[in-house]
């Protein structure tokens, strides 16, 4: 079973093989034919000794020597494709690279525009493609890096791999124009429990800095409906009773096409968000991963400029003390 007797062209298959646990499904991510991809299944058995994938009713499950392959097989192909490239140089004017970056729908949604800008002058033949963190295994842990060039996620949770800050947006509360909570000349974060909220979820027991805001001061929502992530909030809001706390620029964004106020908090109580890019320390020095991430920060420095926020003229207070 050692190396020298596995033909490294199957390293791919069984990464998705182990991936979909399903021959047809990974024939069509690996743009074979079902009998090619059922003959590397086969041989695959053969060389460790192990079914590797067992049927349960009418999926497959991975068994448990294939689990413990798992990470040992996205690692191998991880450094493969690093050690392939050590010497390719990178052109981003004539190369047809596809690169993926993992990123939350917020990130996503503010980086895409200018990123496609930089791309469309730089490297027209070069696509990115954006997938969700979530897809991404990282639930405030290390990303997956045998499946993305780059992650984009916010600080404070733990990310492993090398890191760069990309850029800091800050918190605001969103309503719909005829929300009966505008009417107040004064607000406190006191008065936003006393109004149903729409929430972002990102995962069990991930807080965003919008839910420490309230924890911190010892205060509780009325969470009426909650969503993955953040980019539907105030289009969520719009027409009804809800408020959202979403960050500033994505607010700033969805003012151009939604009926909604945008509420900053006074000093003292805003809540910030840091976004940073995370990559494998193995892809420190690939010219073409140096490349991609000089793009996503020539992106991000743009932002602010991008999606200026217009704000109410009542601004959010501490609870009012006795």
């Amino acid at each position: 079973m050692g190396m020298k007797n596995l033909d490294l062209n199957l390293l791919p298959q069984l990464q998705v093989l182990l991936e979909l646990r399903n021959i047809s499904r990974a024939a069509e991510r690996l743009r074979l034919s079902q009998p090619a991809t059922s003959a590397a299944m086969a041989r695959l058995r053969r060389h460790f000794d192990d079914e590797l994938l067992v049927r349960n009713g009418r999926t497959y499950d991975l068994t448990p020597f294939a689990q413990s392959l798992v990470p040992l097989v996205d690692e191998a192909v991880l450094h493969i494709q690093r050690a392939t490239r050590v010497r390719s140089g990178f052109d981003p004017a004539t190369s047809e690279r596809e690169f993926v970056i993992a990123a939350s729908d917020y990130a996503a949604a503010l980086i895409v525009g200018p990123l496609r800008g930089i791309l469309r002058d730089e490297a027209p033949g070069v696509s990115v493609d954006f997938v969700p963190t979530a897809k991404s295994g990282i639930q405030g842990q290390m990303a997956d890096y045998s499946k993305i060039d780059l992650l984009v996620g916010p600080t404070g949770y733990q990310m492993q791999g090398d890191s760069k800050q990309l850029f800091r947006d800050s918190f605001v509360a969103v309503a719909d124009t005829g929300n009966p909570l505008l009417r107040q000349p004064r607000l406190t974060l006191e008065d936003l429990t006393a109004v149903p909220h729409a929430v972002g979820y990102f995962g069990e027991g991930i807080s965003t800095p919008a839910d420490k805001l309230f924890e911190s001061r010892g205060l509780q929502r009325r969470v009426a409906a909650v969503v993955a992530g953040f980019l539907s909030l105030p289009l969520l809001v719009e027409g009804t009773d809800l408020l959202a706390l979403v960050p500033g620029m994505l607010a700033a964004r969805a003012q151009r096409g939604a009926d909604i106020v945008v509420l900053r908090f006074a000093e003292g109580v805003e809540a910030s968000l840091v976004e940073a890019m995370y990559w494998h320390p193995s892809q420190a020095e690939d010219p073409a991963s140096v490349w991609l991430r000089s793009v996503v920060q020539r992106s991000c420095a743009r932002l602010h400029h991008l999606f200026p926020v217009a704000t109410h003229p009542v601004t959010i207070h501490a609870p009012n003390t006795t």
